[in-house]
């Protein structure tokens, strides 16, 4: 079978700057692909490019019949405005033409609840607020899902509910997951592929292979030390 995603010689560069240069990897159907490295070093971009939202050289194709859904790490949206969750999938499902019952259900797959459906988003805690941008790209039946951090600023708890979540969801609608991500421990548990990214390193694997001393030191530019590799325990570097 055909991969479902197949990445060959990727660059993108920002003002003749480069931030990705000659990255190459397969993503295969049920994945869940962990992209990890340093800050700057270009895993928002990947997932931009992937969506074909910058401008880049090399090759990325999709497998014919993929539906991709995005959840950024942040929202430009002001969340003191007086809007509701329902309201941010009412206004996807209306551009999409989707019928109530399908908003119904991706609401129902996250464990949204009708009174946090009816919540202002700026009263919605970090985790609430998270279901409900997975919900929003769970519309249109994705069976892709490129995550920016899923869990960036939640606490323990909320994280490792987000993280529940998403395996869930995986194993019921059997998704490819790609995500960004800086535990590394959540990435050696969650994760059959990584890629990895750094100003110097640019490599691809099994998280057994990449998800060493030695190679995370390269990656970190960090000593060999801060890798620990522990149930939720997280790097030095962080």
């Amino acid at each position: 079978m055909s991969p479902l995603l197949t990445v060959r010689n990727l660059a993108v560069s920002f003002d003749s700057r480069p931030v990705i240069e000659n990255l190459s990897f397969d993503v295969d159907r049920a994945d869940t692909l962990a992209i990890i490295g340093p800050n700057g070093a270009g895993k928002t971009v990947l997932l931009r490019a992937l969506l074909g939202l910058v401008p880049y050289s090399g090759t990325i194709a999709w497998a014919p019949g993929t539906r991709l859904g995005y959840v950024p790490q942040k929202i430009a949206a002001d969340r003191q405005l007086p809007i509701q969750a329902r309201d941010l999938l009412a206004a996807k499902a209306r551009i999409l033409k989707l019928s109530p019952g399908e908003v119904a259900a991706a609401a129902e797959a996250v464990k949204l609840t009708p009174d946090l459906l009816a919540t202002s988003i700026g009263v919605l805690s970090g985790g609430q607020f998270q279901k409900a941008l997975i919900a929003f790209a769970l519309l249109g039946n994705p069976n892709v899902l490129l995550f920016d951090e899923p869990t960036a600023s939640l606490d323990e708890l909320s994280e490792e509910r987000i993280y529940t979540l998403l395996a869930d969801l995986q194993r019921a609608r059997q998704l490819s997951i790609l995500l960004v991500s800086h535990d590394l421990s959540v990435v050696y548990q969650s994760a059959n592929k990584v890629v990895c990214l750094s100003k110097d390193t640019v490599c691809f694997g099994v998280p057994q292979e990449i998800l060493t001393p030695e190679t995370l030191a390269k990656v970190y530019g960090a000593p060999a030390t801060f890798y620990r590799h522990a149930q939720h325990q997280r790097p030095d570097h962080e």
